[in-house]
């Protein structure tokens, strides 16, 4: 995997917009907390469109990552929200423009997308982090930023990953199992199967997330992955924040747990959940593409390799 170059204090970061839109106002504090955190900054046109829920038409958002990734001033480029559309955008961008210009790139929920087909595509290493304005704006906890800091900032590896103190991660079923960390929102590595851009697992530790779903809808993403042989091929799976995953009306429905318990318990792989990176604040940054190590047993994902170059 291509990693891309460290971020000091000073580099010009790009703001883009690759699924819905952001409001003006929030666009304007987006920029200034990024100046204020010590960067320079530069606008993506998609930032200022809209066409319904989208940021922006296809051609307007893929153009924005295609020219933030080849611009030589920009070092490093941050997504401004999540939303919907960015699966819609991957056929259009330039994959080797990407890989010849490795830049660090932050983002998750519908951002899942690009870190699936710049991992299958580019070969580039990705960070699975918060965003300028969905996390940054408002409440931008100072666990949040320094676990951005620590794994986009840093040329040694950074060791173990940890939650926020009150946070507790459970163990699914217990052993060790090493690998890259590839994933990110269930919902989006769902729609990956049966396209060019189909996430691969192989031997690779599974990171999974998911906010706003009904557990039958869990379940029956969670079923897609395992009939199609994914959970099987991981050599672990870290479950992340499952945010308002529970079912409203309980007394008719499977709990989360039990269709976690259903899905992934009996795979007998080792798998871990509740490790806060997600729609959560505080929230972890995790390197996507990076060598790791899963100990369920003892509750801890290590990471063993520089994020960065």
């Amino acid at each position: 995997m291509i990693k891309p170059k460290a971020l000091k204090l000073g580099d010009t970061l790009g703001i883009i917009a690759p699924a819905s839109p952001a409001a003006e106002e929030k666009v304007k504090k987006a920029h200034d907390k990024l100046i204020d955190m010590g960067f320079k900054v530069k606008m993506g046109k998609s930032l200022y469109e809209r066409y319904g829920y989208l940021s922006g038409k296809d051609s307007i958002r893929a153009e924005d990552i295609n020219e933030m990734f080849k611009d030589k001033e920009v070092n490093g480029i941050i997504c401004i929200r999540g939303g919907y559309g960015t699966p819609r955008i991957l056929d259009l961008l330039d994959y080797e423009i990407i890989r010849n210009n490795p830049k660090v790139f932050v983002g998750y929920s519908d951002i899942t997308a690009l870190h699936i087909s710049f991992a299958q595509l580019a070969n580039l290493v990705t960070y699975h982090g918060p965003m300028a304005a969905s996390d940054m704006i408002d409440n931008f906890s100072d666990f949040s930023k320094s676990n951005l800091f620590r794994v986009i900032m840093n040329t040694e590896p950074i060791g173990k990953i940890s939650n926020p103190e009150k946070e507790k991660i459970i163990t699914i079923n217990g052993g060790v199992a090493e690998g890259f960390i590839i994933g990110g929102n269930l919902s989006l590595i769902v729609d990956t199967i049966g396209t060019p851009y189909e996430i691969d697992v192989k031997g690779k530790l599974l990171f999974i997330e998911e906010v706003g779903e009904e557990p039958y809808n869990i379940d029956r993403m969670l079923n897609q992955l395992r009939l199609s042989g994914k959970l099987q091929e991981a050599s672990g799976i870290i479950l992340g924040d499952f945010n308002d995953c529970e079912s409203k009306n309980p007394d008719e429905n499977l709990t989360l747990k039990e269709v976690i318990n259903d899905q992934i318990k009996l795979i007998h792989k080792p798998t871990i959940y509740n490790l806060q990176a997600g729609h959560c604040n505080p929230m972890v940054t995790l390197p996507f593409g990076v060598r790791a190590r899963l100990d369920a047993d003892k509750k801890e994902l290590i990471i063993l390799e520089s994020c960065t170059k």
